[in-house]
């Protein structure tokens, strides 16, 4: 499978604090099945001002960490970028990383506000799309605002936007809320891409495997390769490198 969303890299954010623990965060994914990861770093205004250059440098290093270590994951990096009026000037200057690139889009991962959907959302995304940038809009269903009404969900996608759910959500592991919204964003087919997430071992596991054997129960195996294997090579630009349906 390929994981489009997962916080690997040590130091940068609230994903792994050492090597040590990042290096037991990779063997658990590719003991779920996982293949091929976008390292993940949180850039949050005030929080997690991680940049480009960083964000890069710190993956090409733990790539020969994995590859001294003898585990078989390739990376490559990507910024989560929080919805602000800061985040769109970071994309002019280049200090976002796309997760890759497809039928001319650069994609970028989105992440919402916890607390909903602020106004002017819908504005800045429409800039994005405006710039070649198309959004993907992460774990929507842990956001508070679309948990209560997954409609509010309906005009990004209808702008072009594209969605990720999460693993653990869609077998129940982030309650029953984020469960029912999961699956009401899945029955309107709005869902793009099931990603790990995955930020240590202790609470936010990969659980890959186990969403796409349900996946395979709900719908069809088809369905649940779409999700985790085929759309993320799309959107990571791995199209070129792996058979994809």
């Amino acid at each position: 499978m390929n994981d489009i969303h997962c916080h690997l890299l040590p130091g940068l954010d609230d994903g792994p604090r050492t090597a040590t623990e990042a290096l037991d965060l990779a063997r658990s994914l590719v003991d779920d099945g996982v293949r091929h990861v976008a390292a993940t770093v949180h850039w949050t205004p005030g929080v997690f001002d991680n940049r480009a250059a960083a964000i890069r440098q710190a993956c090409t290093a733990f790539a020969a960490t994995l590859a001294f270590e003898n585990i078989p994951l390739t990376l490559q990096p990507v910024t989560e970028t929080r919805l602000h009026p800061e985040a769109l000037e970071l994309v002019a200057r280049g200090e976002i990383v796309a997760l890759g690139t497809h039928k001319g889009w650069k994609h970028l991962l989105l992440e919402l506000p916890d607390a909903g959907v602020p106004p002017g959302a819908l504005t800045a995304v429409n800039a994005l799309l405006q710039q070649g940038w198309r959004p993907i809009i992460v774990h929507p269903e842990r956001n508070k605002g679309i948990m209560a009404d997954p409609e509010r969900l309906r005009p990004f996608v209808e702008a072009g936007c594209l969605v990720q759910i999460t693993a653990a959500s869609v077998i129940g592991e982030f309650g029953s809320a984020a469960l029912a919204c999961s699956r009401a964003l899945l029955d309107h087919n709005w869902v793009d891409a099931v990603a790990s997430d995955a930020h240590n071992l202790r609470g936010r596991p990969p659980r890959m495997t186990a969403a796409r054997e349900l996946l395979s129960l709900l719908v069809d195996d088809d369905y649940a390769t779409l999700l985790t294997e085929s759309n993320p090579a799309r959107y990571m630009g791995l199209a070129l490198l792996q058979p994809v349906a």
